[in-house]
């Protein structure tokens, strides 16, 4: 233990002589560093803490995490140094780093559910924008009032239909990212939209508008199916609550009456 608080004291002194500086590391052997990073991380990141956070910040933080607890691990085992403890510290910080990521995959599932529910409002405010501009420049304008959950994956698509990009595949790829009901045929419903002519529009905006209309009905369903779950749940709660109140007051009342005969 004494090891670990020497250890620890050095490298406070190194890193305040700026004899070592991790973050400075990390920096200069950014592109090295960042073939760790997994492909969805900047949208995972963007998902939970929205478009105001860094990505690339908060990874350097996870790698720093990481050399700090493997560091720390070496200290500790520093007098009884082999392979497996030098192993074993080395496992520590890399499941460390792998849990940020791991934490950010976590909350994107128990919210994808919200997300669909987002969906079809998203869609809606697409749908007023597409009655008076061309595909394209709906979804430009779309961005700043989209939900910030689909704003990083909207400027995606965006960018790439704007360098020339006429194919299904920004559209598709944007589902892919959104993996709820319906994203993929919505976003093939949006794609023809853009490639009909003027005379055809107002007809592909009206079946675009009952499918919203639909998926906005099964929205409502849901959330109004999960506030009934919610208010059984507070029912029963109270029934046992008040079964089991009732269950004492007699039990008590049995034991006092053998107690007074």
């Amino acid at each position: 233990m004494e090891i670990l608080f020497v250890g620890i004291i050095v490298i406070y002194i190194l890193q305040k002589n700026n004899k070592v500086d991790t973050a400075k590391f990390i920096k200069d052997n950014g592109n090295w560093i960042k073939k760790f990073k997994e492909e969805d991380y900047d949208f995972l990141v963007r998902s939970k803490y929205g478009e105001d956070v860094e990505p690339d910040v908060l990874f350097e933080k996870r790698i720093q995490n990481a050399f700090v607890v493997a560091a720390g691990l070496i200290f500790i085992f520093i007098t009884q140094l082999s392979f497996i403890n030098v192993a074993a510290a080395l496992v520590a910080g890399y499941f460390v780093f792998r849990s940020g990521y791991s934490n950010l995959k976590t909350y994107y599932k128990k919210h994808l559910h919200e997300i669909n529910l987002q969906l079809p409002y998203f869609l809606k405010n697409l749908e007023v924008l597409a009655q008076h501009y061309t595909i394209p420049v709906s979804l430009a304008k779309s961005i700043e009032t989209s939900p910030d959950v689909f704003k990083s994956g909207l400027r995606k698509m965006v960018a790439r239909i704007n360098d020339g990009d006429s194919s299904v595949d920004p559209y598709m790829d944007f589902a892919k990212e959104y993996p709820v009901n319906d994203s993929m045929r919505m976003m093939r419903l949006l794609y023809r939209l853009g490639l009909g002519s003027q005379d055809r529009k107002q007809d592909q905006l009206i079946t675009f508008s009952k499918t919203i209309s639909s998926l906005q009905n099964k929205s409502r369903e849901t959330k109004y199916k999960e506030r009934l779950e919610k208010m059984e749940k507070k029912t029963m709660t109270m029934l046992v609550a008040t079964g089991a109140g009732v269950m004492i007051i007699l039990v008590l009342s049995i034991l006092q009456m053998f107690v007074v005969m």
